[in-house]
């Protein structure tokens, strides 16, 4: 019989939500303590499992097999780091770190004590992602299109450390980008950047981004904002021989960000491109 890994969650943010069901729903995880530097917020959690609003004090008294790190993400470094150091396991929201010399310093320490270290790209593992990701083979791809469009307001809510530049590490692009950009790198392979146009509010953060990219032969655009009426992220794919897939990542995913969440079954999503074009829902 598989013993369950047992798992710690650092931070308790609007995005904590979509980990702890997942461990719920989950065979081969356990959730063993939580941590969030609110007591309030804590509050909630008390009698379910150990509590703490001192990471250093969930690693070395429970000693998970790993954590899932949800913090802001200018405490993203100092945390991994500390959980890396004693060899527990780390999955962390992006942007992994602030800046390069943060995430390498915490890829060497990752490699240095063989402890596993990756960031939490979600969409590779959506169904309209991978049966897109399947129709592209053997393919040739002249251009693609990402668009990852949100409000950041009705996403963030009590977590305004999102507008803060200084300590999301930017805006749209910090949060939002690398999400898009890991969907172009695992459809088409690597790629580099072009071009970009950025467009930033009073406070100098980026609301909205147009990255232009190249991967091989292919042609790449990536649409980015923080100011969308709704929701919308989709991928659309033009081929060599003039056919155009699409897939919708929130096809199936009714609600607000619900696209995040584990999914059972298969979920249409992947079609011919028709002439519409969907706004935000």
């Amino acid at each position: 019989m598989t013993v369950p890994l047992r798992i710690g969650v650092v931070g308790l943010g609007v995005i904590s939500r979509f980990y702890l069901a997942a461990l719920r729903g989950s065979a081969t995880l356990r959730l063993s303590a939580v941590c969030d530097r609110d007591p309030a917020v804590l509050a909630a959690r008390t009698g379910s499992v150990p509590v703490y609003t001192d990471h250093l004090r969930l690693l070395d008294e429970v000693r998970p097999d790993a954590v899932v790190v949800t913090v802001p993400n200018d405490a993203h470094a100092r945390v991994c780091a500390d959980a890396l150091e004693r060899g527990v396991a780390v999955c962390v929201e992006k942007p992994l770190a602030l800046d390069t010399e943060q995430g390498v310093s915490l890829a060497r320490l990752a490699a240095r004590g063989d402890v596993p270290l990756f960031t939490a790209f979600h969409r590779r593992y959506n169904h309209a992602v991978g049966r897109l990701r399947a129709g592209l083979t053997g393919a040739r791809v002249e251009k693609l299109t990402v668009r990852y469009l949100e409000r950041i307001e009705e996403h963030a809510g009590a977590d305004t450390w999102y507008l803060d530049a200084r300590r999301c590490g930017g805006g749209c692009v910090a949060d939002n980008g690398p999400n898009a950009f890991d969907l172009v790198e695992s459809l088409l392979g690597s790629a580099e950047v072009v071009s970009a146009r950025i467009t930033r509010d009073a406070a100098d953060t980026d609301r909205q981004a147009d990255i232009g990219l190249r991967a091989g032969a292919a042609s790449v655009r990536v649409l980015l904002d923080w100011s969308y009426p709704g929701e919308r992220k989709d991928i659309e794919v033009l081929l060599a021989d003039g056919r155009t897939l699409y897939a919708d990542m929130l096809t199936g995913h009714p609600g607000f960000k619900n696209s995040v969440a584990r999914v059972r079954g298969g979920a249409a999503g992947v079609r011919r491109a028709g002439p519409e074009r969907r706004g935000g829902r």
